[in-house]
């Protein structure tokens, strides 16, 4: 059996057919998994526990329906659902793992973020992220109605397009939104540790990296927009492959 890893799923009610993929594979292939881990954006917005929406509830019960079968699911909160609670962790029967996290894989320490934290030449981001994760500024949203928190929501997906569309138009769109070389060194010569999996950029990949002369490996994981993509690690080896939608 083989130990999965997925991240920025990005579920929306505007995406049904991604949610659908979602589901067939937490009751298919997850099923005979050693475990699953989430590293992140499993939704396109979340803004509160207490969201009633659908896409949620589905999905609190197909992870639940999973774990209750025997595979445990690791979440990782990402910077589109970093307000997912305790509530609905426990809800869906879900570990939430801090970021960045160690895990042994295979027997060998392996460590795992969602990414934006390795995307450090993107300063406004890292500003933004900084306000967002304050535990005053979150209990400050968290108090605030439903409405309210889905028009800022909208705001803020909207803010983070224009923000993206500048980038393009002065040609850093590539370097600035993918991770910065020197904290993804300094990362894995922090933690002592050779292996990466993170999500995020959107950028799936599996890349050789030289840690003062060690050889260390980043793998980075693909995102749902139009198809699923699953990292699968077993004794055999490491298989990053895309699902068809």
């Amino acid at each position: 059996m083989a130990t999965l890893f997925i991240s920025d799923l990005h579920l929306d009610p505007e995406r049904p057919a991604i949610t659908d993929l979602f589901v067939a594979f937490l009751r298919g292939e997850a099923r005979q998994a050693d475990a699953l881990y989430i590293l992140g954006d499993l939704f396109e917005a979340w803004v509160g526990d207490d969201d009633p929406s659908e896409v949620g509830a589905t999905v609190a019960d197909e992870v639940r329906a999973l774990v209750d079968a025997g595979v445990p699911v690791f979440f990782m909160r990402g910077n589109r659902d970093f307000l997912l609670g305790d509530a609905f962790a426990r809800r869906a029967g879900m570990t939430v793992l801090p970021d960045p996290a160690v895990v042994m894989l295979e027997g060998r320490p392996t460590l795992l973020m969602h990414g934006d934290l390795l995307c450090t030449d993107d300063t406004a981001y890292q500003a933004f992220r900084a306000q967002v994760r304050d535990p005053r500024w979150q209990a400050g949203f968290l108090a605030q109605p439903l409405d309210a928190r889905l028009a800022f929501a909208r705001q803020a997906r909207a803010a983070s397009q224009a923000h993206q569309s500048g980038l393009k138009d002065e040609g850093r769109m590539e370097t600035i939104t993918d991770v910065a070389p020197a904290t993804v060194h300094d990362t894995l010569y922090r933690y002592g540790i050779d292996t990466l999996v993170h999500g995020h950029t959107h950028r799936p990949a599996i890349h050789a990296v030289d840690v003062d002369g060690q050889a260390c490996t980043r793998i980075v994981l693909g995102d749902w927009y139009e198809q699923g993509s699953v990292l699968r690690v077993d004794a055999t080896g490491t298989r990053l492959e895309a699902l068809t939608a």
